[in-house]
C-alpha cells in the first residue's frame, strides 16, 4: 500500500501522535471555543493562538461524497471520498468504508475507524453507524 501521507510538522506532530494511538485529534480555542480541524496555527472564528487539541467523540454524518472509480496506489476501486462533518462541527475529508459505494447517502450517520500506516500512525476513515 503505497499512499502519499504528510510528515508530521509544528502544528500537525499532536495530530499525528493521536492517531498513533487511535485517538482523533482536533483543535479548541481556549478563547472562542471553536473547533476546528484540519490543524493551524489561529483559530478560524476569532483569529487568536491560544489553540488545545482535544479527542474528538468519532461520530460524525456524511455531508457530501463522491465514488471514485478508477484506482489509485492503496486504492481498489470503487471507494468513497466523503466529507464528513464531525458532532464537534469541524468537516473531515476522509474516505467511507465497509459500505458498499450505492448505499453511502448524504446525511448517514457515520461513527470512526482507522487504517493503519507503515508507520505506526493511522489513518481516520469513517463507517456505516449502527443503528439502534
Amino acid at each position: 500500500m503505497s499512499t502519499e501521507i504528510p510528515l508530521p510538522d509544528d502544528v500537525t506532530a499532536p495530530y499525528w501522535a493521536g492517531t498513533e494511538e487511535k485517538r482523533l485529534l482536533i483543535q479548541r480555542c481556549a478563547e472562542c471555543g471553536r473547533f476546528q480541524h484540519y490543524p493551524r496555527y489561529m483559530c478560524t472564528g476569532c483569529g487568536r493562538g491560544d489553540l488545545e487539541f482535544v479527542e474528538a467523540s468519532g461520530e460524525a454524518a456524511i455531508d457530501t461524497f463522491t465514488v471514485v472509480h478508477r484506482p489509485l496506489p492503496g486504492f481498489e476501486a470503487p471507494y468513497v471520498v466523503a466529507r464528513v462533518r464531525l458532532a464537534e462541527g469541524p468537516i473531515l475529508l476522509t474516505n467511507i468504508v465497509d459500505c458498499p459505494p450505492d448505499d453511502v447517502a448524504c446525511g448517514q450517520a457515520v461513527r470512526l475507524t482507522w487504517r493503519p500506516l507503515e508507520d505506526g500512525r493511522h489513518l481516520p476513515l469513517f463507517t456505516p453507524a449502527k443503528e439502534g
